[in-house]
């Protein structure tokens, strides 16, 4: 059987010039104008780019759609303007805290900023003197704790709500999906009632790990929930029809199966509140010194750290609350990274070696 032969230049893919010299035209009409108006009367260039800029871009826009496609074109060139206008200044913003970030808490980084403690530091000492070496071991020890429990409890939570036939599994899907929005500091507020209603709980890196709890548990159960309904169901079914019990199905197939996004789950869990301030305020006494227990005492941490050098009034005292957040925002940035890498998908495209030709 013959084909008629593809033509050499298709007719969807022509450029219409007039067009795309009229969308360039709609974007950079209203930036000279903005620029303009900012170097003639000197008004603030972010009044400039909301005041002028972005009703301009969305005029010219929606002129440049109603030429192209009609009535239809108004509201998707508003669309489109909208959303890159939005986006742009997500991104800006991201990039400015970064750039802060990284730029002041550079200045305190060193060896000793990672090893050392501030038990003989003051608000004037050289950053030469002290570091962050107890808040991450008080991190370390609050944040594994809290993980022990949110952890296990929330992969249970998963299997139960992707597993079991109860008509209450809806209930439990809501609950964890409130406690997803709960508030930080009510989480706090709570440990903090525990603590001075009697003596059963004092202020302790295990009081502080109680208080994140709530805040893990709902991303861990979740993302493992979701990772659980991805694994195909041809596995359990294949499982079951070579004889295998249910439970046996689960634990050898289908858990083995969505073990990377399991990973997922933890790992985000623990990014999830690593961060967390005001529970730890509420719940947990700061101590320059290293602490190594949990269950007594006032221990640092990242956060509090942070908190408490950043209200300072002597510049050394503020330039550890910049390295420590640069030490915390790199702790963060390494487990979304591994959350990403151990999320993806292991099933490799391969092409074969020795094809043949299919007739």
């Amino acid at each position: 059987m013959t084909f008629a032969a593809r033509p050499a230049i298709q007719p969807w893919r022509r450029a219409n010039k007039k067009r795309i010299w009229q969308i360039v035209a709609a974007s950079v009409l209203p930036a000279i104008l903005t620029g303009a108006l900012v170097l003639l009367t000197g008004i603030d260039p972010a009044l400039a780019t909301v005041v002028v800029f972005l009703p301009s871009q969305l005029v010219l826009a929606s002129l440049v759609g109603f030429s192209a496609y009609g009535r239809r074109g108004l509201g998707d060139a508003a669309l489109v303007v909208l959303t890159i206008f939005l986006s742009a200044f997500v991104m800006v913003l991201l990039l400015s805290v970064l750039y802060s970030v990284l730029t002041e808490g550079a200045k305190a980084i060193s060896w000793q900023f990672f090893s050392q403690n501030n038990v003989y530091v003051s608000g004037t000492t050289s950053l030469d003197y002290g570091g962050v070496g107890h808040a991450i071991i008080g991190s370390l020890l609050v944040v594994g704790i809290t993980t022990i429990v949110a952890v296990p409890l929330g992969i249970s939570m998963a299997i139960y709500l992707t597993q079991s036939q109860s008509k209450i599994k809806n209930l439990v899907r809501t609950v964890t999906q409130a406690l997803s929005g709960l508030p930080s500091v009510v989480s706090g507020l709570f440990i903090l009632s525990i603590i001075t209603s009697g003596d059963f709980l004092t202020k302790s890196g295990f009081a502080a790990s109680l208080a994140l709890i709530p805040l893990m548990l709902p991303t861990v159960a979740r993302v493992a929930e979701e990772a659980l309904k991805l694994v195909p169901a041809d596995l359990r079914y294949a499982a079951l029809a070579l004889g295998a019990p249910n439970y046996r199905a689960f634990f050898q197939v289908i858990l083995p199966a969505a073990k990377s996004g399991l990973i997922t789950a933890l790992l985000l869990g623990l990014a999830r509140v690593i961060g967390e301030t005001a529970p730890l305020i509420l719940t947990l006494n700061t101590n320059n010194g290293t602490s190594l227990n949990p269950f007594e005492g006032a221990m640092a941490t990242l956060p509090t750290y942070i908190y408490s050098y950043l209200s300072s009034s002597f510049a050394p005292s503020q330039q550890r609350a910049w390295g420590a957040a640069l030490v915390l925002l790199i702790v963060v940035a390494v487990l979304f990274g591994l959350a990403r890498v151990l999320g993806r998908s292991k099933s490799l495209k391969t092409k074969p070696t020795n094809k043949k030709a299919s007739k």
